[in-house]
């Protein structure tokens, strides 16, 4: 049976995740209407995994006797200045999503509950990944600055990054 304080807090969790994928349609819409088709691909693809993640969250509190619930969600973000900004943005929040599961994962320590513990694992080394590739994103993204042809490259090296990925 699932701890009821570790039940709650997944359920944060969850909302959290479901706010992600949300976050990344909002962005990738914008990229969409803004020229950038292979970042908006990526972001799409993006918003597919954190819905994932979401589901892991749901389908584990259910399996441990707990029930998974869905809150109200805040309208995200959907007006943005560049795709620098778009993906300084997207660190920003997986950093926040990094904080979060590390909190998750003390609380499963505080309450004595190593299954849980032992199922964010996946969880944490997944937030490494995707910091990693966020960085690299925005380290390329400021090499080439304001460069119009740069930045098509960068969006089709988005787009092939996508194409490569498999499947959430």
């Amino acid at each position: 049976m699932l701890n009821k304080k570790v039940e709650k807090a997944i359920n944060e969790q969850i909302k959290k995740e479901e706010f992600s994928s949300r976050l990344y349609l909002s962005m990738a819409i914008w990229c969409e209407v803004n020229g950038f088709p292979g970042a908006a691909s990526f972001l799409y693809r993006q918003s597919d995994e954190e819905r994932m993640h979401q589901l892991k969250f749901v389908h584990y509190t259910n399996d441990r006797g707990g029930s998974a619930a869905l809150m109200s969600l805040e309208k995200p973000e959907a007006e943005f200045n560049s795709l620098l900004e778009v993906f300084q943005k997207v660190m920003k929040h997986e950093q926040f999503i990094t904080e979060s599961i590390n909190e998750l994962y003390g609380i499963t320590l505080e309450e004595k509950d190593y299954t849980t513990g032992n199922f964010l694992q996946w969880y944490i080394n997944e937030q490494i990944e995707e910091e990693s590739t966020m960085s690299t994103i925005l380290d390329k993204i400021s090499l080439v600055g304001n460069d119009k042809s740069g930045m098509f490259h960068i969006d089709k090296e988005l787009e092939a990054m996508t194409a490569a990925a498999p499947a959430p």
